[in-house]
């Protein structure tokens, strides 16, 4: 059976359920990260089932049903983004995920390094602290001042950084770069962009 993709795919494919005797891989990746969380097998009415929903549903092959990831945990998978490969029997979903995806606790059910996607977490933190501001929230603060201050901290940061790269420590070279990131995050999402916004300009300079 090949059933078709609902969503404006840009390959304009379908998905062929039949080389998995009606079942096809699902890799599931965080959607701001990046990160891969889990893998998982589907059949037509679980991919019918996902679309509707926008939450994943799998095919336990162990309990051979539908099984929608958090149906007991309340860990859901919200669909975001869905592409499939140039073969046509493979599915990428790109997700909000609530809570760990792992059974274990885990965010992910693969034991991989998250220092290099922490940039987009912090990312994802920072709207957070916007979209529920609080007292004790720095970045909460900082935004009551407006946007020049944001930009002031910015270009402090920035000075600083340069110093410590030519005067001091490495450590303190780290950790300016880290203020200087930091600050530029929350005035790209003052501004109402992103990293994203960021790296696609780059991508779109290096063609």
């Amino acid at each position: 059976m090949v059933f078709p993709l609902d969503d404006d795919n840009t390959y304009n494919m379908t998905i062929d359920f039949n080389k998995g005797d009606g079942l096809v891989p699902v890799v599931i990746q965080d959607y701001q990260t990046l990160e891969v969380l889990m893998l998982g097998y589907m059949n037509a009415e679980a991919w019918e089932k996902t679309q509707a929903e926008q939450k994943v549903t799998f095919f336990s092959r162990s309990k051979n049903r539908l099984w929608t990831k958090g149906e007991e945990s309340g860990n859901f998978l919200n669909v975001v983004d869905t592409a499939i490969d140039c073969d046509q029997d493979t599915i990428l979903i790109k997700v909000d995920p609530v809570g760990p995806t792992c059974h274990t606790g885990s965010r992910s059910c693969f034991k991989t390094e998250f220092n290099q996607n922490f940039l987009l977490q912090l990312e994802r933190i920072v709207q957070h602290r916007i979209d529920f501001p609080s007292d004790e929230s720095y970045v909460n603060r900082l935004r009551s001042r407006g946007i020049n201050k944001i930009a002031q901290k910015v270009g402090e940061e920035a000075v600083e950084t340069v110093i410590a790269a030519l005067t001091e420590t490495d450590q303190d070279f780290i950790n300016e770069s880290s203020d200087l990131l930091f600050h530029l995050i929350v005035l790209l999402k003052e501004k109402g962009m992103s990293l994203e916004t960021i790296a696609k300009n780059l991508e779109g300079r290096h063609q």
